[in-house]
């Protein structure tokens, strides 16, 4: 099955879904597992090649502004300790008109799987912790 974005990868599920574990490094969501990070949207969950949020770049989230007119909301989970985004990446999402937030990646995927259940405009970019 190939992407419906240009620049994305091939997704491993082409829907949203609830996470339903992390840890290990890695995500059981779906029906089934993935090592390493994730980008989830409303029209699928993708692998995400960012294991820190040492250096994000835009480029790093270039498919959540791809989907800028898709989303209200945008969940980071840094891993296990909250971090800042940079504010050139800030003023980035709020040019989008996304809301954007940072937390724990479990504080990440619980947020995202209330707000999902809620039918909300939703996205989440999950760094995978041990």
């Amino acid at each position: 099955m190939s992407a419906d974005r240009p620049g994305a990868e091939t997704p491993h599920l082409p829907r949203a879904a609830q996470i339903d574990a992390y840890g290990n490094g890695g995500f059981r969501f779906g029906g089934m597992s993935h090592r390493g990070s994730l980008l989830c949207f409303p029209d699928g969950i993708w692998a995400w090649p960012v294991s820190s949020v040492d250096g994000f770049s835009e480029a790093d989230f270039a498919p959540v502004f791809e989907r800028a007119t898709e989303l209200d909301m945008f969940m980071i989970g840094c891993g296990d300790k909250p971090a800042p985004l940079p504010e050139e990446l800030r003023q980035r999402f709020h040019d989008a008109h996304i809301f954007v937030d940072t937390m724990t990646t479990g504080a990440a995927v619980r947020t995202y799987n209330v707000l999902l259940a809620e039918r909300r405009r939703i996205g989440a970019a999950l760094i995978a912790v041990d």
